[in-house]
């Protein structure tokens, strides 16, 4: 029967095959992973006593490590919906609604009429008008933080933006009665909604941008004040700048050279960190844009009044 291997005492404390122990107090098989594998790589490892060979020592060296994390006691695992990614989302940022939310909190009210809950929102709810510009389909996925991140499914979002002329439906001049670039869905069990757009221009003032707000469900959408999250998506610049030098975007791409995530008004305390999107796509074949967004209902909703800066007109205007 194989013996334990025993120290060799000396005046500085005992030692094994001329190595101090790291635990002292401990036998040689119980010195850690890190005593165990130098014991391994060691050209006399072979040697402990009782002719233990390679493969004791391997087993030594597992030994601590199976003691501290056995699989009949590790803590359980998270669930498959909640990755280490989605552990890592922080709340987003709680942002104003601005001048134009078409929600019934300033002026119009969208949110009433049949035929809000849609993917495209490229044309008016009555098919009477339709955007031009770039096409552009994007998807937010929204997480539950109160719940440890899990897909925050069922919850209704709105979304909506301007046009490629920086011109916002319901509000600007003409724009009255169109309902465009406007729209709901509601979340998948993955918590994603997706909706096929155009890229909006960029007016004087703002950084290019998608307003948002998060419902608990669909039946909330009729009171803006029910909304658990409002905030807005940051468009990236390399994608701004190609689609802008199309002929649809007069003026976005001046409006562009004057603002930057920093300066802008809304994104500008962190620069949009955690509100940029990511972009794929090309002018010719458009652009998809994806964002996370973490939800936090623990917290209260905090968006303010419409920021100064942005006219909702024609860039340059």
């Amino acid at each position: 029967m194989s013996r334990i291997p025993e120290p060799t005492p000396t005046p500085q404390g005992p030692m094994y095959e001329g190595r101090l122990l790291d635990r002292a107090d401990e036998e040689v098989v119980d010195q850690g992973v890190a005593f165990d594998l130098r014991t391994l790589m060691s050209r006399r490892g072979l040697l402990i006593g009782g002719g233990l060979g390679l493969g004791a020592v391997v087993l030594a060296a597992c030994a601590p490590a199976a003691t501290g994390s056995s699989s009949s006691t590790a803590a359980p695992t998270p669930s498959t919906t909640a990755t280490a990614t989605d552990a890592a989302v922080a709340e987003i940022p709680d942002e104003t609604a601005g001048p134009y939310p078409g929600d019934g909190s300033n002026g119009p009210d969208i949110l009433d009429e049949a035929g809000i809950i849609r993917q495209d929102i490229r044309s008016s709810i009555d098919g009477g008008a339709t955007a031009d510009g770039v096409p552009l389909s994007f998807e937010l996925q929204i997480l539950d933080l109160a719940n440890g991140g899990v897909p925050f499914a069922g919850v209704a979002v709105y979304a909506w933006h301007c046009n490629a002329q920086g011109e916002y439906s319901l509000y600007s001049s003409g724009l009255e009665d169109v309902s465009y670039l406007r729209g709901v869905q509601v979340a998948d069990d993955d918590g994603k909604v997706s909706f096929t757009s155009v890229f909006p221009g960029c007016y004087s003032g703002r950084w290019p941008h998608i307003h948002f707000e998060v419902y608990p469900d669909v039946a909330s959408i009729t009171d803006a004040s029910n909304a658990i999250a409002t905030s807005q998506l940051a468009l990236p610049e390399d994608a701004c700048s190609a689609v802008y030098a199309e002929t649809a975007y007069s003026g976005s791409a001046d409006n562009l050279a004057r603002i930057s995530l920093t300066s802008d008004n809304v994104f500008g305390d962190d620069g949009g960190v955690s509100q940029l999107a990511t972009t794929t796509g090309s002018v010719t074949g458009g652009y998809t844009a994806t964002l996370v967004v973490g939800v936090d209902t623990t917290t209260t909703p905090s968006a303010g009044a419409a920021p100064t800066g942005g006219s909702g007109r024609p860039p340059g205007s």
